[in-house]
């Protein structure tokens, strides 16, 4: 069983900064992808960032130059450094992995006031 769990969500102004956290329960080498999805209300889950094994990182149209996934294999843990925050960014964040199956975290709240 595999356990993601998320922090570093919060209330910010537009032009702020945060860093989210995903702290996975078993080494990261073991998942074929981990990345980071969003959910705004009344909207579908949106893929935001994500990088795979073989080194490939996907970053949605609408985050990219703000937004940067990075690692930590010796914490097995996953990041997203989120700069320039727009309302728009407002979402519910999820953290997930690949492994055959999809992992997911339990979500972390990140409200940009404008």
């Amino acid at each position: 069983q595999v356990q993601l769990v998320e922090s570093g969500g919060g209330l910010v102004q537009a032009g702020g900064s945060l860093r989210l956290s995903c702290a996975a329960s078993r080494s990261i080498f073991s998942f074929n992808a981990m990345g980071w999805y969003r959910q705004a209300p009344g909207k579908q889950r949106q893929l935001v960032a994500r990088f795979t094994s073989g080194g490939t990182i996907y970053y949605a149209d609408s985050v990219k130059g703000r937004f940067t996934i990075a690692r930590d294999n010796a914490k097995n843990t996953v990041y997203l450094q989120m700069n320039s925050l727009k309302p728009e960014d407002t979402a519910a964040y999820y953290c997930y992995a690949e492994a055959g199956l999809n992992y997911w975290g339990q979500g972390t709240q990140v409200t940009v006031s404008s």
